[in-house]
């Protein structure tokens, strides 16, 4: 399969996409925002920008992607205060998990562009491995919150509650397979279409629904759930990728600019 070739040119979409938000809206991370530190968010924002432009082109790419996995670690970090305060809550859970995903495409595409070397494999299994478990936490995430996870299906889908429950096994389903080493690469892979699915059927179409859907409180928060989808989806395509890769490949980028 082939799909590394497309998967750094994505990356570099999603985060251009995120650094584009965070300069829009002001927040240093979607839904997060640090008071008095407009000037440090907006200039951060930009380095992730020209990072991003900078994944596409083979002398930047590394350094670029080394930029964003810092970015990312430093969104999980500033997620870590609010499940020190309600350590139970998925809520609070939320935007580390997302922030973890994200930094696991991240780490593994900055390992793929990196020379070799003996602890690389190891590396990069144990992101799939963390990438497995988010999967499991936005699947239990469903079954938790089924309600509002069926609030967010197309009105034109039949079955909305089943649906949230069948998507929440799914994820549960390709976490397990990814951690456990059961088809992983199936597995990947049909976590990543599921992801670029809800962008196509949820995300996009919410911006021209009429009424807004009730979940989509405000246009901030429809781009900041888009642009987060981008990101997962292809961080998950990252994940896929290397899990078809050939061992003795890892650590070393095969793909063509």
């Amino acid at each position: 399969m082939h799909i590394r070739r497309h998967t750094r040119p994505l990356f570099a979409v999603a985060s251009a996409s995120l650094a584009i938000l965070s300069l829009a809206y002001g927040n240093f991370v979607p839904g997060q925002r640090l008071p008095g530190r407009n000037i440090l968010m907006y200039g951060i924002s930009f380095v992730v920008l020209v990072a991003s432009v900078g994944l596409c082109f083979t002398r930047t790419a590394k350094r670029s992607a080394l930029t964003i996995v810092i970015y990312l670690a430093v969104w999980a970090g500033i997620s870590t205060p609010q499940i020190i305060a309600q350590p139970l809550s998925i809520g609070a859970w939320y935007g580390f998990v997302e922030a973890m995903t994200s930094l696991v495409g991240a780490w593994i595409l900055y390992v793929e562009l990196s020379a070799f070397n003996p602890t690389a494999e190891r590396s990069v299994r144990t992101a799939q491995i963390l990438f497995g478990l988010s999967c499991a936490f936005y699947g239990y995430s469903h079954f938790a919150y089924a309600n509002y996870t069926a609030s967010m299906v197309p009105g034109w889908l039949p079955g909305h509650l089943t649906l949230a429950y069948l998507t929440g096994a799914a994820h549960i389903a390709a976490g397990i397979g990814i951690v456990a080493g059961v088809l992983p690469g199936l597995a990947a892979v049909l976590e990543a279409s599921m992801m670029s699915l809800f962008g196509l059927l949820v995300w996009i179409p919410s911006f021209f629904a009429q009424p807004r859907p009730t979940w989509a409180a405000s246009p901030q928060a429809q781009w900041s759930e888009l642009v987060v989808n981008l990101m997962l989806a292809a961080a998950a395509w990252i994940v896929a990728g290397s899990l078809f890769q050939r061992p003795n490949k890892v650590g070393q980028d095969t793909s063509n600019d």
